[in-house]
């Protein structure tokens, strides 16, 4: 088990603190972004959406759909979008709101859905939690949520951006949450609070005895991971290991291997700068930290993470998929071992904010902003043969 030292940032927080910029913004002038490449998928638009953020398929099929407002749809089999009713009133703004969705994976037994959202205190500050509610689809198309209670929270909450609030769950039946610094840096270092890490919780919200910080108790007991920034793509690969991508500043987006008790040395190291431009020491320089395995910049401005173990592209089977918001693009990702390379960049032409495997195999993906479209991609030679078959 790896332990770390908590660090007292006060004039190094003062120093960050006119440092403010939109996630997603272009970064200052660095390497050439790579050339897309030719897009070796069909792509169908299936529904529209406002503001959506997450998705999340049923083994029936149905795809839960969140929009940043506080709406959760749910899109049939047939393409009909209907609307959930009992969802928790969000604080909507910024980057606030309904956030991501997932089903449990024993859901055909217990019907338990997860969602993450943000809340307001009474002053105002907000914070980040996870809830879970057993979900019910009426014969129209249509689904209400019940037995709502919510499992975990943000601490401390506070003004900002930087939420994070993805969701996943592990191999191991652990429900993990990915808790961005709420723009204020110095949290991601501090283990009195959750800001800046990744979580492992029991799939009720208890804690589990075997995490890397349990015996120090409190809200450190939550902690996987320490010095994160903004984490907006959380998935597994096939050996179970969590993998994140990450929002750097101006600069320096990651996509780390997530290990445990380890610390990734945000604000402390970065491989981008401030957005005034001043310098943040690279990880190169304190190999204490965790180095990315990919970094960007320019940064592509990840939303999103999916590890693709489907048929309908068999040659990507293990790849991993990050959702360009920035960059307009889907982000192909190959491993080799611990490691990772950018594979292929395919321009989409507009900002992604999410993708998720289908039941079919195909990639599915949902543009960010109003309007934003859910698209399947398919193999193209599957809808030509198609075509073909019913021209004959």
């Amino acid at each position: 088990m790896h332990s770390f030292a908590l660090y007292s940032l006060p004039a190094f927080a003062l120093l960050l603190g006119a440092c403010s910029a939109p996630d997603g913004a272009a970064a200052t002038a660095g390497a050439q972004a790579p050339k897309a490449a030719e897009a070796p998928f069909a792509t169908t638009e299936v529904a529209s959406f406002d503001e959506p953020w997450a998705m999340s398929f049923l083994p029936d099929g149905h795809l839960l759909v969140t929009e940043k407002s506080g709406q959760l749809k749910l899109v049939g089999i047939d393409g009909r979008v209907g609307s959930v009713s009992g969802v928790p009133a969000v604080a909507y703004g910024g980057q606030g709101g309904l956030g991501d969705v997932v089903a449990h994976p024993a859901f055909a037994q217990n019907g338990w859905v997860y969602l993450s959202y943000a809340e307001a205190d009474d002053s105002g500050d907000q914070g980040a939690v996870v809830a879970r509610a057993r979900l019910a689809i009426a014969s129209n198309g249509d689904g209400r949520l019940s037995d709502l209670a919510v499992l975990w929270r943000q601490q401390p909450k506070m003004s900002g951006r930087h939420y994070g609030h993805r969701i996943a769950f592990g191999q191991d039946g652990k429900l993990w949450i990915s808790s961005g610094d709420r723009q204020h840096f110095e949290p991601a270092q501090d283990m009195s609070g959750n800001l800046g890490k990744i979580l492992r919780l029991n799939d009720d919200g208890t804690l589990p005895d075997d995490n890397p910080f349990a015996s120090q108790g409190g809200v450190a007991a939550q902690v996987w991971s320490l010095g994160h920034r903004n984490p907006l793509g959380l998935a597994f690969d096939g050996d179970g290991r969590p993998w994140v991508a990450e929002m750097g500043p101006a600069g320096g987006d990651e996509f780390n291997l997530v290990l445990r008790g380890r610390n990734y040395g945000w604000p402390l190291v970065s491989n981008g700068d401030h957005y005034d431009g001043r310098k943040i020491p690279d990880h190169s320089t304190a190999p204490q930290y965790e180095a990315p395995k990919i970094s960007w910049t320019p940064v592509i401005a990840p939303g999103d993470l999916s590890i693709y173990t489907g048929a309908e592209f068999p040659a990507w089977q293990g790849d991993a998929f990050v959702a360009g918001l920035a960059s307009e693009a889907l982000v192909r990702i190959e491993f080799d071992g611990d490691n990772a390379r950018e594979a292929a960049r395919y321009a989409m032409g507009k900002r992604i904010r999410a993708v998720e495997q289908g039941p079919k195999g195909e990639l599915w993906l949902l543009e960010d902003g109003a309007g934003g479209r859910l698209l399947k991609l398919s193999d193209p030679s599957a809808k030509e043969a198609a075509t073909d078959a019913s021209a004959g």
